[in-house]
């Protein structure tokens, strides 16, 4: 069995949580996904969808597992700098980047930080986030490998 991706990972009622509060905050995010829901069959018609709680969208959503892998990114990204910015603060801390809340500045290149100030950062996220910490690392180990040199190696990133 192959290992489930960082978003997928997570448990179910936090997916559905990351995906309503998507549909909540964006038109676009609620029609793509109900569009989506339409296009895979099973009897959903637009005008049906549209009437429905975000809530109610977003269980559908994941129970069908309609997210796309853009999707899963996204969803990452806002869980770890709109929603729970904490984890990537105390990991861009440790690692000298600079940022605002857990926000980076658009003018920086990948890598942000040299392998020493990676395995720092992931420690110091592992000591003070745990588990959470280290599903962090996942995310990072996945998407990211390019802008935090060897984060793919650190066991903490494994998973």
């Amino acid at each position: 069995m192959s290992t489930p991706t960082p978003y997928r990972s997570l448990p179910p009622a936090r997916r559905v949580a990351l995906v309503t509060h998507a549909i909540k905050s964006s038109r676009e995010a609620r029609a793509l996904y109900a569009q989506r829901l339409v296009a895979r069959g099973g009897g959903f018609r637009a005008v049906t969808l549209a009437s429905w709680p975000a809530d109610k969208l977003a269980k559908e959503i994941v129970r069908t597992n309609a997210e796309t892998p853009s999707d899963e990114l996204d969803l990452l990204q806002l869980l770890y700098v709109e929603l729970e910015p904490g984890i990537q603060t105390t990991f861009l801390d440790a690692a000298g980047v600079p940022h605002e809340n857990g926000r980076m500045g658009e003018a920086l290149e990948p890598p942000y930080a040299d392998a020493d100030a990676v395995r720092r950062a992931a420690d110091a996220v592992v000591a003070q986030h745990g588990d959470e910490g280290k599903h962090y690392l996942r995310t990072l180990a996945r998407y990211s490998r390019d802008g935090w040199p060897g984060i793919e190696t650190l066991p903490a990133a494994q998973g």
